[in-house]
């Protein structure tokens, strides 16, 4: 049985994630590290709150020990200023990366990217850019098994009140990229089950858009 590290468990995909970690009886322990708590009470979860997620300090050993790790903390482009999308979207990979190669260095990295992610951190999208830069750092960290999702966009199975006008129009619309593009789109519930599938028994490549994250489920279009 595996021991999990969990961040994002309050957002769309990482609670997905954790929902999924504890049905599984293949997961021994998740420890969720959160600013606030889900309000969920489960044998497995140890919920840790936590304000700096640049900066682990004290917190070392809820590194240890650690089967599969997922990243799932991001934030909606313009719901915050640049330089604070930079700190959630870089800095805090960077400080999550560098805390589980010290402490786990053979756990298993699943980390939620996102489509046009820029590997020359050129782009003059500031997510593409972020994005870029947050994965070449995971790749250059050398853990064993890391895996980069980069989803299009994400269909939110659960109702929720959508970030902009771009998510609200795409929701609307999604029976129709579904039928016409489906390469384009993916359920939250497929992408968090398919993260979790990954951080278990591996996947094909490193680099996973949407056609490669649908393969890990058999899923076919």
């Amino acid at each position: 049985m595996k021991k999990v590290l969990l961040t994002g468990a309050t957002g769309m995909v990482g609670g997905i994630v954790l929902q999924t970690c504890l049905a599984s009886a293949e997961i021994a322990q998740v420890t969720s590290l959160v600013r606030r708590s889900s309000g969920i009470a489960h044998p497995k979860l140890k919920e840790v709150i936590h304000d700096d997620f640049s900066n682990y300090t004290g917190l070392e050993a809820h590194f240890e020990e650690i089967d599969a790790a997922y990243f799932c903390i991001g934030v909606y482009t313009g719901q915050v200023p640049n330089d604070q999308f930079k700190v959630i979207t870089v800095d805090f990979t960077l400080a999550f990366a560098d805390a589980l190669k010290t402490h786990s260095p053979e756990a298993t990295l699943c980390f939620l990217s996102g489509a046009g992610a820029d590997p020359k951190e050129k782009s003059r999208t500031a997510f593409a850019r972020y994005k870029g830069i947050a994965e070449n750092y995971l790749l250059s960290k050398g853990f064993s098994q890391l895996y980069i999702f980069r989803p299009a966009y994400i269909y939110p199975v659960t109702p929720r009140k959508e970030p902009n006008l771009m998510y609200r129009v795409s929701r609307k619309l999604y029976p129709v990229l579904k039928a016409i593009y489906p390469a384009a789109t993916i359920t939250s519930v497929q992408l968090g089950q398919a993260m979790f599938q990954a951080g278990l028994t591996g996947a094909e490549q490193t680099i996973l858009e949407n056609e490669e994250i649908k393969k890990i489920l058999q899923i076919d279009d």
